[in-house]
């Protein structure tokens, strides 16, 4: 069954199911995801254990020099910079259906002239599935199949019924459609990070919005479509016209919860244009070896106590040392 099918079955379903499936307490490790991961979608060697399929993108990013609260970060003061770029599909199987509904990523890596990085990671989905590890791994524990082949979607009802953290996430895959296009989708950082120290101190989550904007595939649409297709059409959109995207901080409250991605903030929190991504070529590749840890921030930035951000340092280490091992 596939997961936005079986998100479906979930929201129908918690009304009607009364058992309570608790969360795992035993303390989740990055090699326990990895490994899940590799469960869920079967071992392919050599490539990602989580967004396998993927295009590479270069191009530079355009900083607003014009953004007050980060004025002084040497990401916004040394001009235009370089930037490798992966979108990609979520789950670890490297030939997923691009016309199925579900999981799109973006990575961006900004080098600057010091020889430093920064790092920005994001999803297309505005909540994260678990408030903390243990949770998410919970979750994704209840999709795996059973000795016959077959999951049970009870189980997954009465874990998602028992941790509130992880609904905002399945009902967004309720009712999620198929990117037209990586060009096309907006893209959720997620996670809190800061910039500055003491009382100045920025507290922001980062938003990445297509300057061409937002088109999916409506299921009739996406039944007429060849998978893949993603590669060729963010190929054939850099030929036609720019492909841009516009890098948002959506800056935070002292009410905002910093350590909890399966929390959106409020809407109506203000937005703060950092700069733009503008691509100049899709395709090779040169992103394929990169490690876009999102805890590799340039000068004046730091991460926020976020479980979740931290286990992803650990996580990414382990697919990435698998990766360049052929395993």
């Amino acid at each position: 069954m596939k997961i936005t099918a079986l998100a479906s079955a979930i929201t129908l379903g918690l009304t009607l199911c009364s058992g309570a499936y608790a969360q795992t307490k035993q303390p989740v490790q990055a090699a326990d995801l990895v490994e899940l991961f590799e469960k869920l979608s079967g071992k392919h060697p050599g490539v990602r254990k989580a967004h396998a399929s993927g295009v590479c993108a270069t191009g530079q990013f355009e900083p607003n020099v014009q953004a007050e609260e980060f004025a002084t970060a040497p990401l916004l003061s040394n001009g235009p910079l370089y930037a490798q770029v992966r979108f990609s599909l979520g789950g670890g199987n490297p030939n997923a259906d691009e016309t199925a509904p579900g999981t799109r990523g973006m990575g961006v890596q900004i080098s600057l002239p010091d020889g430093t990085r920064h790092i920005f990671t994001g999803n297309n989905f505005p909540v994260f599935a678990g408030k903390d590890p243990e949770t998410f791994y919970g979750f994704l524990s209840t999709l795996l199949p059973d000795e016959n082949g077959q999951r049970n979607p009870q189980k997954t009802m009465e874990f998602v019924k028992a941790n509130p953290s992880v609904q905002a996430n399945v009902a967004w895959n309720q009712t999620a459609k198929a990117a037209a296009s990586f060009a096309n989708t907006e893209f959720f950082g997620l996670h809190t990070f800061y910039y500055g120290q003491g009382d100045d101190r920025v507290k922001f989550r980062w938003h990445m919005t297509p300057d061409l904007g937002v088109e999916t595939l409506s299921a009739e649409q996406a039944k007429a479509t060849k998978s893949p297709f993603l590669k060729d059409k963010l190929a054939e959109q850099l030929e036609q016209s720019t492909v841009s995207f516009t890098l948002h901080a959506i800056l935070g409250t002292d009410n905002d919860v910093d350590n909890d991605p399966s929390v959106q903030w409020p809407a109506e929190r203000e937005k703060v244009v950092l700069g733009k991504i503008i691509l100049t070529d899709s395709g090779g590749e040169a992103c394929t070896p990169l490690n876009f840890d999102p805890n590799v921030l340039s000068a004046g930035f730091t991460p926020s106590d976020d479980p979740v951000l931290r286990m992803r340092s650990l996580a990414y280490a382990i697919s990435f040392g698998k990766r360049l091992s052929g395993q």
